[in-house]
């Protein structure tokens, strides 16, 4: 089962995760919400949207914008819509 791990940290962990671009996009019911904070960074994908971030915070230890998610998404990308994927450092084990 895929898990989203950070600093011995499990963020997510979904057997329901989809693909996209090499990414594992977890439901947001599966991420360990403890870990998050609202972060105001906002990019644009061209068929998917504006993203949002996260920051990730474990032992006092901070990743900035370490997850993102689409919380409305364009039409091609609506199976992803609120799900939440991971980059900087944050492994994520298939």
């Amino acid at each position: 089962m895929p898990k989203a791990i950070w600093n011995g940290a499990v963020l997510a962990e979904s057997d329901r995760t989809v693909v996209v671009e090499n990414n594992h996009y977890f439901p947001a019911d599966t991420i360990n919400k403890e870990y998050f904070t609202d972060s105001n960074t906002h990019t644009t994908c061209p068929w998917k949207g504006v993203a949002s971030y996260y920051s990730i915070e474990v032992d006092g230890q901070i990743n900035k914008d370490a997850a993102w998610y689409y919380p409305s998404t364009k039409e091609k990308a609506k199976n992803i819509e609120g799900y939440v994927a991971f980059w900087k450092g944050v492994k994520v084990e298939a």
